[in-house]
């Protein structure tokens, strides 16, 4: 198994998603390479600085790297050298199974979409993301962000991919999949979450349970919970920020600590031809290392390939 890293997408720069791979590389299998993809000469240096054997490594050299700034769409086509241009262009080829990146976010989405392309039968790929419960494991929650504007069938999608990740990344049997609504009748809602209610209510894949609010993110009445991105990563961005909140004010609670991105590092883009996994930008090493965790969990799941299974 090949794992692409980004090297050149961190907020703090090349040294941190260096530290993340050297601490990677000790707790994968043996089978595993990790292919670090960034500037050579400070990959070298990083690997040499944290007493690590660059021979452990694969090393592929980028320039003219894509930063947070870049307009997504234009800097994938004018920066071919970049290390997310590289990392898509590898993964299209075969010749690496999974891309992970704490990069440009919009440019990972466009790669995914354009690049390795949408699995055949998914209107809109998504993204998706963990959240505690407070008896314990995770819940998903898609979209986050991706798709703003969702018509019915697509948030009906978003409950299949959601299930698929649940059963088969985070094994839950049979994981229970909720609309995201103002109220638990069927009723409620706007025109489009009601249209979705009877379209999740009809279809045999997936466990569906109704709709659930917003004080239902935590507890166990559902497994997945589905919204558009809009509305998802409004709720993330609460979530975070209530989380950081009640840290600044010196809440030492175990539940609380859950929340830590650091847990979790990075996430799939649900729905494309390939493992594609996006982490935050601010990730420090132990945020790395969990992504890196998270990516070969990923691919030893065979989720796209269960994802094209389910849909023809």
């Amino acid at each position: 198994m090949r794992i692409g890293l980004d090297i050149m997408g961190s907020d703090h720069g090349p040294s941190v998603p260096i530290k993340g791979a050297v601490l990677a590389v000790r707790e994968l299998p043996s089978d595993v390479r990790l292919v670090l993809i960034g500037d050579e000469a400070a990959i070298r240096a990083g690997l040499q600085a944290e007493g690590a054997d660059a021979a452990a490594f694969d090393i592929v050299p980028s320039q003219d790297d894509i930063t947070m700034h870049d307009n997504p769409t234009k800097a994938l086509q004018t920066k071919p050298r970049s290390s997310i241009s590289i990392g898509f262009h590898l993964l299209k080829e075969g010749k690496l199974d999974a891309f992970a990146s704490t990069g440009n976010t919009g440019a990972m989405l466009v790669g995914s979409v354009f690049s390795v392309k949408p699995i055949p039968g998914v209107i809109r790929p998504c993204i998706p993301t963990l959240v505690p419960k407070e008896k314990g494991g995770v819940g998903i929650l898609l979209d986050v962000g991706a798709n703003a504007d969702c018509k019915p069938d697509v948030l009906a999608q978003f409950g299949l991919l959601g299930a698929m990740l649940a059963e088969h990344v985070y094994h839950i049997p049979a994981p229970k999949v909720a609309l995201l609504n103002i109220g638990e009748e069927e009723k409620k809602g706007n025109t489009v979450t009601q249209a979705a209610y009877g379209l999740m209510k009809e279809q045999q894949q997936y466990t569906f349970v109704g709709n659930v609010e917003g004080r239902d993110l935590f507890n166990d009445k559902a497994d997945v919970i589905v919204c558009d991105g809009f509305t998802g990563n409004v709720v993330l961005k609460v979530i975070e920020g209530f989380h950081d909140l009640l840290e600044g004010h010196g809440v030492n609670d175990p539940f609380l600590h859950r929340f830590n991105y650091e847990n979790y590092g990075g996430l799939p883009v649900l729905g494309v031809n390939g493992n594609v996994i996006i982490g935050h930008g601010i990730s420090n090493e132990i945020a790395i290392q969990s992504m890196v965790r998270a990516t070969h969990e990923v691919v030893t799941s065979r989720l796209s390939e269960r994802i094209r299974e389910a849909l023809t």
